[in-house]
């Protein structure tokens, strides 16, 4: 979990050490048994979402190669999945509103079709007629929810050094089930679960060339520190990703990253460009001016106040970075979506693509000082390595979240996780959905730093 920045002693990849996911949340290989109606037809009712995004000619080279390498389907083929999910995402909203107890989730189907899954034979009705997709589950999202809900109350009132052996808490639309994460050790073989919550299931875990655009943007990497960096061991000197670019309504340029890798929330502590020959030397670009880490919100994010050397750096653009210097262009925001395609950008791995595992995923995040943090996000399977943390995920072109973990980040590269964890269920990260951030830094702004606050987007082409 460390990468080395000459000529100063190791680097730490993540400020603060982040909890393993359990590859559990890795469920889109189970069957969906829908049974099959038409595409939405013009009765679907619109999205709310910005679905607007760039045309397929317009994406860059080495995002074309991820989508067609890690998803198997055309650029294409990728927005258009993207932009159904976003519909799905605003139709599955009203349909819950008007049938709460019916509502068991609603998620993109692997050959790009979208489903809704009730309780009744009714409320299958009503969705089929609006031409989607449905799926009939014996509890409803609702009842999930509030067996998550359970599970962490319980967890909470274990004793430390057994909590620590309970990893996250998944809810599995596919299956209609929650999927609990248990160390493989004695102790978790052990652990006595509670019996009294339902449809609970327990998995044991075990836990380059010069840029074509030189300017800074999302994906590429920042090194921080609690005090200066002449004055820090190279040990305590953290490395992440910047994520989204934004900007409040008081013209606060800002970028959006996690919040463990601020090294010492509420001290404003020093965000730099690493200068890789002497990292003494890194550019200061901004300051962390906010980070929260579970609470209230459940959240994983940190705002990153730009000064005027970041601004210049280019951090006040639309974009984030693939390999080899590419830049894709962010034209909206978007909510996670079962099944719908990812891709995420970080300094360590660049782009890499999968689909949305699981929309609500509850984990606990562990930082340096023992603490344990419940995180609330989202789950992907694109593979995701130490130092990506706080790098920005896309769906299609539309910010979708930040990451906040993963459970392959010890792994030298992605081939080697995607060989090892292949009999595990494969790769999985963990994001935090970009608009729960904007609204937790806008809830919680006072007015001041993050009011209004939004990322960043770029006019799509003719």
């Amino acid at each position: 979990m460390r990468t080395s920045l000459a000529p100063r002693a190791a680097v730490h990849s993540l400020a603060r050490r982040v909890a393993v996911l359990g590859s559990s949340t890795l469920l889109l290989v189970a069957p969906f048994a829908a049974s099959a109606h038409a595409e939405p037809t013009d009765t679907t009712r619109s999205s709310g979402s910005d679905v607007t995004q760039l045309s397929a000619d317009e994406l860059p080279a080495d995002l074309v190669e991820a989508i067609t390498r890690d998803l198997h389907i055309s650029p294409q083929e990728y927005l258009d999945r993207a932009a159904r999910a976003q519909e799905l995402s605003s139709y599955a909203a009203e349909f819950r509103a008007e049938h709460p107890q019916e509502f068991a989730g609603a998620w993109m189907g692997l050959d790009g079709h979208p489903v809704v899954a009730v309780t009744t034979t009714e409320a299958a009705q009503v969705a089929a007629q609006d031409g989607y997709r449905t799926h009939m589950a014996p509890v409803s999202l609702e009842g999930l929810e509030q067996s998550v809900g359970d599970f962490n109350s319980w967890v909470a009132d274990l004793p430390r050094e057994i909590a620590s052996q309970v990893g996250s808490a998944t809810i599995d639309v596919l299956n209609n089930q929650i999927v609990v994460d248990v160390a493989n050790s004695p102790v978790g073989r052990a652990l006595d679960l509670p019996t009294l919550i339902a449809n609970i299931k327990v998995q044991l875990s075990n836990f380059g060339p010069v840029p074509v655009d030189r300017a800074v943007m999302g994906g590429d990497s920042y090194v921080t520190a609690a005090k200066p960096l002449v004055d820090t061991p190279g040990e305590e000197i953290g490395v992440c990703s910047f994520g989204f670019n934004g900007v409040d309504r008081n013209g606060n340029a800002v970028n959006i990253s996690a919040g463990h890798c601020d090294p010492a929330p509420g001290a404003n502590a020093g965000v730099y460009l690493p200068n890789r020959a002497n990292i003494d030397a890194s550019l200061e670009v901004g300051r962390f001016a906010r980070s929260e880490i579970g609470g209230d919100d459940t959240i994983d994010y940190s705002l990153i106040r730009l000064n005027d050397a970041g601004i210049r750096a280019g951090l006040d653009r639309p974009v984030v970075r693939g390999a080899g210097g590419s830049t894709l262009t962010v034209t909206g925001t978007a909510v996670p979506v079962v099944g719908a395609p990812i891709c995420k950008s970080g300094q360590t791995s660049s782009f890499t693509c999968g689909v949305v595992s699981s929309d609500r995923v509850e984990a606990q995040l562990m930082t340096f000082d023992g603490a344990a943090h419940i995180v609330r996000g989202f789950a992907g399977t694109a593979c995701t390595l130490a130092g990506d943390s706080g790098g920005a995920i896309v769906t299609g072109t539309l910010a979708l979240g930040i990451t906040s973990g993963s459970n392959s980040s010890d792994a030298p590269n992605c081939t080697e996780a995607n060989a090892v964890l292949a009999f595990d269920g494969g790769t999985s990260n963990l994001g935090i959905p970009i608009r729960n951030i904007l609204d937790t830094a806008n809830a919680s702004s006072g007015g001041g730093l993050g009011a209004g606050l939004s990322v960043r987007t770029g006019a799509t082409g003719a």
